[in-house]
């Protein structure tokens, strides 16, 4: 495993190294007299630490309970106290300090040597090195390994009971699908935060197959990173490729007339090209030399320039990712290849095959997972990943556990092949006032491939068309418009800025049903973010909150 120093340095920590660290994180825990089955809680940015000190939880027989390091405080003492912790792992004596003020009084052990007047990880691991080997703990498959709550868009978070079974089954099963693909010494890049229960399984998936884990630990350097490490593979969310595409058109742009038509022409003729052979058809002559010549220009520059000229694949998940994203990446030789998942199935239950991806699906179910569509649609899920049920929630953990099935929420297809697709989440479709449901992630999926649109949520129910909020791409909107330097929140009201994002809204969902193209809009005046309550420390959008919160921005609605 290797991540970089406070010096920006790249530095090692060996598998014997990280296994000897967790071990004496574990004799220390139980010299603490730490039981089996007890919650420690871990908050804490990507660091090797993290990683440690999971391991050695779970060698003491403990349970851990992941914390987002965003997470809000209030949500922070209502999980520590729902899990009813015992102990807290935190990565600096400011971030102890900071819940200390908010109230919470749990003993907090910190990654950093500054700890002021509290332990230290290092203190910790020395003297549970100090009597040696402890005789190990041997958990049963059924026996509770992680806690994880879930994010709470639309109320309380619940805790997520994942048993030792459940994510072993899950490391195993998901990852057989690589085996081939990301081998021994592979260079990987873990970007997403590990208390995220989908990098907590790439990273243990990478462990089991051997590969070099390089932890990326601020998100805004993950374009450097992935130049340094010219990794083979990297699990992201569709945000990432979204903003990733996104500043390759706003790069050419600023290259010049010449490149700033050159290089949105190639990747039109890209998409075109890929998106036809993906369809089974032969491409005409007239594209297949247009493709050619494009992917000489433009297209065959884009894997150096991102650092991924050893790259197998990317895998995007959480979320959907638009099909004009996926094929634009493999017109430029880069393969993006998307599966599905929840928490509450630890969390992979389809994936596409990386050796022939089929674009627009999530894939079909990983060994050993069923699914299946219910009478309304939801998509429903059995196998050994699938959770024991929610922390003190019997009711609804038998609400969605039904003599063997999960139900997701999520509405989806599967097709005579098995390929499944997300339709949107189960309770956020909504209908217009002529009766038409929208499924609101499709529409905003298409809408972010604008290189101007940062984020977007689709508002609309009892509505005539559905509306969009935007929150704009300053930095690309200052330049197209010529824009003052005044602060956002007051070029949102611009009659300027308002008028090219409903035209970009029109130009984005135009090959969408006419009830599912945006006509209104509204402009928010700041960014989303996690500590305003808008969004889960997973980066989803509590779309209730916002659509209350913000449509009255929209003229029509109010």
């Amino acid at each position: 495993m290797v991540e970089r120093d406070a010096a920006g340095r790249w530095r090692a920590l060996t598998n014997h190294e990280l296994l000897r660290r967790a071990n004496a994180v574990a004799a220390a825990l139980r010299e603490r007299g730490l039981a089996a089955g007890e919650r420690v809680a871990l908050m804490s940015p990507n660091r090797s630490d993290w990683i440690v000190t999971h391991l050695g939880i779970l060698f003491a027989g403990g349970v851990t309970v992941p914390i987002y390091a965003t997470q809000p405080l209030d949500q922070v003492g209502f999980i520590l106290d729902d899990a009813a912790a015992r102990l807290l792992f935190v990565d600096t004596h400011e971030v102890a300090e900071r819940l200390r003020r908010s109230g919470i009084a749990l003993e907090a052990i910190v990654f950093d040597e500054d700890a002021g007047a509290g332990e230290t990880l290092g203190a910790l691991i020395a003297r549970g090195a100090e009597p040696g080997p402890i005789a190990g703990v041997d958990p049963a498959p059924d026996d509770l390994a992680v806690l994880i709550y879930t994010s709470g868009t639309t109320g309380t978070p619940k805790g997520v009971m994942l048993t030792h079974g459940n994510l072993t089954s899950n490391v195993l099963d998901a990852f057989s699908l690589v085996i081939g693909v990301i081998g021994p010494g592979d260079p990987v890049l873990a970007a997403l935060p590990l208390a995220h229960i989908y990098e907590h399984t790439n990273v243990f998936g990478h462990l089991w197959r051997g590969a070099t884990i390089y932890l990326n630990r601020r998100i805004d350097a993950l374009l450097e990173d992935l130049r340094d490490v010219r990794p083979v593979a990297m699990f992201g969310v569709p945000r990432i490729f979204e903003r990733t595409y996104a500043a390759i058109l706003n790069r050419a742009r600023e290259g010049g007339p010449l490149r700033a038509r050159l290089v949105p022409w190639a990747f039109h003729i890209g998409r075109s090209e890929r998106r036809a052979r993906a369809a089974g058809r032969i491409p005409g002559l007239g594209l297949r030399l247009a493709f050619a010549l494009a992917h000489r220009l433009v297209l065959s520059k884009v894997r150096p320039q991102l650092g991924c000229d050893r790259l197998r694949f990317f895998g995007s998940g959480s979320a959907s990712l638009h099909p004009d994203i996926a094929f634009a990446f493999a017109a430029a030789d880069v393969t993006i290849v998307e599966g599905y998942g929840l928490t509450e199935c630890a969390p992979v239950v389809t994936a596409n095959d990386v050796r022939a991806p089929r674009i627009g699906t999530v894939g079909r179910p990983i060994p050993n997972v069923e699914v299946r569509v219910a009478a309304d649609g939801e998509l429903e899920v059995r196998g050994p990943n699938v959770m024991r049920g929610y922390y003190h929630r019997p009711e609804e953990s038998a609400a969605v556990l039904r003599d063997g099935w999960l139900a997701t929420g999520d509405l989806a297809t599967i097709d005579a092949d098995g390929y499944v697709r997300i339709v949107d989440r189960k309770k956020e479709i909504f209908k217009t006032s002529g009766g038409k449901y929208v499924a609101p992630a499709r529409v905003e999926a298409a809408i972010l491939r604008s290189p101007h649109v940062a984020q977007v949520v689709v508002v609309g129910g009892d509505q005539p068309h559905p509306a969009a909020l935007i929150s704009p791409n300053w930095t690309t909107l200052r330049k197209v418009l010529g824009l003052p330097g005044a602060p956002s929140a007051v070029l949102a009201g611009r009659d300027d800025v308002h008028a090219f994002l409903v035209a970009e809204c029109v130009r984005a969902t135009a090959d969408l049903a006419p009830f599912e193209q945006i006509r209104w809009v509204g402009v928010l005046p700041r960014d989303l973010t996690v500590d305003a309550g808008e969004l889960t420390p997973t980066l989803k959008v509590k779309r209730r909150e916002v659509a209350a919160r913000y449509a009255s921005l929209v003229p029509e609605y109010r």
